[in-house]
């Protein structure tokens, strides 16, 4: 199944910006899920629709509450294990 990774880069810890990608995910019908990966960093993993993804995209460079923004990387890949919802990790 194509997927998408994204590294956020900032000060994402305290659970505001995990808990933003939970809902913001849910609402756009976006299967996965987000972790905190390093000081100042998270990953997400998102399935679903290109056109949702393209939204989620865009409000995280906009609306997600990350101190100190940095760089976000974006990028599709395969990735063989399918999702049936998103979910917080670690």
């Amino acid at each position: 199944m194509l997927s998408y990774t994204c590294i956020v880069e900032g000060k994402v810890t305290g659970g505001n910006f995990q808990s933003w990608a939970l809902t913001t995910a849910q609402r756009l019908n976006l299967k996965g899920w987000v972790r905190n990966v390093a000081d100042h960093k998270a990953e997400i993993l998102i399935q679903g629709d290109a056109k949702d993804f393209a939204v989620f995209r865009e409000l995280l460079k906009t609306e997600a509450p990350i101190v100190d923004r940095g760089e976000i990387t974006c990028n599709s890949l395969d990735y063989e294990k399918e999702y049936d919802k998103f979910e917080i990790r670690g």
